[in-house]
């Protein structure tokens, strides 16, 4: 059940990123949602995005399944954030492209509770 559930999870994601592309060749698929997640931003926000991690603690990461905030963040405000960095947050704008964050938001807002 949880393959599966990953399978379609990816597969939107695929659709969503398709669609922001515009026709420009997709790159971020060379990495996976996932991979990309637990490489730059698992230790800080935690493999389930709940920020439980001391890491998270230290550094008061945000808890990214909080359905009150995913109820009042924007995707691009959660982009913005992946790209330019906030408060302790490091900007990856120089280590991912564009299509790997958006592929970071689609990740992000399947992480809601």
């Amino acid at each position: 059940m949880k393959h599966a559930c990953l399978i379609l999870f990816l597969m939107t994601a695929a659709v969503a990123l398709a669609s922001r592309t515009q026709g420009r060749p997709v790159t971020a698929f060379a990495r996976s949602a996932t991979q990309l997640y637990s490489q730059n931003c698992s230790s800080c926000h935690g493999r389930d995005g709940r920020a439980q991690t001391s890491k998270a603690r230290r550094n008061h990461a945000r808890n990214l399944s909080d359905s009150e905030w995913q109820e009042r963040v924007s995707d691009e405000r959660i982009f913005n954030a992946i790209m330019n960095g906030k408060g302790k947050m490091p900007a990856y704008s120089k280590k991912l492209s564009q299509q790997e964050i958006d592929t970071l938001v689609t990740f992000v807002r399947g992480l809601r509770k």
